[in-house]
């Protein structure tokens, strides 16, 4: 039986699945700090309305005063907001390099999205492996499997190396996504997109297409191994002779 670890989405999930990589650490910090911004502006804008709705009810203040606007409030309502987005945009513009940075390559990974499968090309000096990805029937499913999740060829990473993935489509747009790495990337007929990815930690990532790409678009999964250098380099040697 292979083996089964925890990255992948489980029944009745609510929280973020852990990160394995650099980009998703930083996503879920950011997902985390923000989070924290939006409670502060919920709970201060909650507290306005209630006491505007109870000092303003009509048996407590029957008579308007005359105001109708003031410079100084609009001022300020308008100028903390604009602070708020301020201090958010700085960590977003950095996060958003962090995911277009693409660092020297150790390993080129091409990803090919088709109807309704994956194909995936490893080039290197020492030679070119290509191999085709269904998803595993649920009738040949082996003990503690994943249903929907599990694929007949999984990709073999080594963790601690910078790693590029070249991703494109044979025929309509699909999408190669893995909630553990923070990597969703488009899949798009005659275009090639690319990404950095490092994997810090050995383990088994599901993942699955993320565009309605056609009738099979829930039965395309990814399934990532990722290994240690060495193990890498003894799974790829057996894999081209």
């Amino acid at each position: 039986m292979r083996k089964i670890f925890a990255d992948s989405g489980s029944h009745l999930e609510w929280n973020i699945q852990d990160p394995a990589t650099p980009v998703a650490e930083g996503i879920i910090e950011f997902h985390h700090d923000l989070m924290m911004v939006m409670v502060f502006v919920v709970v201060f804008v909650g507290w306005m309305l209630g006491r505007i709705l109870y000092h303003f009810e009509r048996s407590r203040n029957s008579l308007s005063d005359g105001v109708v606007h003031g410079t100084v409030i609009e001022i300020v309502w308008t100028t903390i907001p604009a602070l708020i987005l301020m201090v958010i945009a700085v960590p977003s513009f950095a996060l958003l390099y962090a995911v277009d940075e693409v660092v020297d390559p150790s390993i080129t990974l091409k990803v090919i999205g088709r109807q309704w499968y994956w194909t995936y090309e490893y080039e290197g000096e020492e030679g070119e492996l290509v191999f085709d990805s269904y998803m595993i029937p649920e009738e040949e499913l082996e003990k503690g499997e994943l249903r929907l999740l599990e694929v007949d060829n999984r990709i073999v990473l080594p963790v601690e190396t910078n790693i590029r993935l070249v991703v494109t489509a044979s025929d309509v747009l699909h999408c190669w996504t893995i909630p553990s790495f923070g990597v969703k990337i488009d899949a798009c007929p005659g275009r090639l997109n690319q990404v950095n990815l490092m994997i810090k930690r050995p383990g088994v990532f599901y993942g699955q297409c993320s565009e309605l790409c056609g009738v099979n678009h829930g039965f395309m999964p990814i399934v990532v191994e990722g290994v240690s250098v060495e193990k890498y380099i003894d799974w790829r040697d057996s894999n081209l002779e």
